[in-house]
């Protein structure tokens, strides 16, 4: 009896457990975190053409001039021209970008573990940049330092980033959401975000 006891609350523990490591895993991002401080000294790379990165002598972006005194939606995502990220990620974003400004937000920010002339042709591809910004974070830095790095080499992609969405106003995060997994799409996509802010 005190054993068939004992099996069933080992499920509970292991979820316990993993809902404890998620937190753990995440606590630099947390909601009611400062952004830029959680990655200090960190700077993104503005998508463009390998011509525009030479003629700014491949300036970087301080998230300083980023986020501060700016309402941001911001949301990471595992590579350009990946499926879920291609076909549903963010289409969701430009699909209501209206909807977004009606909300008072200052600008809608698309970052990837890529460089910015990937990202350029990318967004270019999707016909996505005349709504949504996009940043590289070319080295991974950022997204190590939000602890949201993630090793996707068995699907040849090396280190990259988990699939994450966060309301940002003046560097501090008021919303924050994460798949449990890369692949899914559940609760990073835009229309989940409307409703939150």
């Amino acid at each position: 009896m005190a054993s068939a006891l004992t099996r069933a609350k080992r499920p509970a523990a292991a979820a316990a457990l993993a809902a404890m490591a998620v937190r753990r895993a995440f606590a630099s991002v947390a909601v009611g975190s400062d952004i830029v401080s959680a990655a200090p000294g960190v700077s993104l790379q503005k998508a463009r053409s390998w011509d525009e990165g030479v003629s700014s002598k491949f300036s970087t972006t301080p998230l300083t001039e980023i986020f501060q005194g700016k309402k941001v939606v911001i949301f990471g995502l595992p590579g350009a021209y990946t499926g879920v990220c291609s076909l549903q990620h963010v289409p969701s974003y430009k699909n209501n970008i209206e909807k977004f400004k009606a909300k008072g937000v200052d600008s809608v920010i698309c970052v990837a573990v890529n460089d910015p002339y990937v990202l350029n042709g990318w967004a270019e591809k999707l016909q996505a940049k005349e709504a949504i910004e996009f940043y590289g974070d070319f080295d991974g830095s950022f997204h190590k330092s939000l602890e949201l790095d993630l090793d996707l080499s068995a699907a040849l992609l090396g280190r990259r980033s988990h699939r994450w969405s966060a309301y940002v106003v003046d560097g501090e995060v008021k919303v924050f959401n994460i798949e449990k997994v890369p692949s899914e799409f559940k609760v990073s996509g835009a229309e989940v975000i409307l409703g939150q802010i």
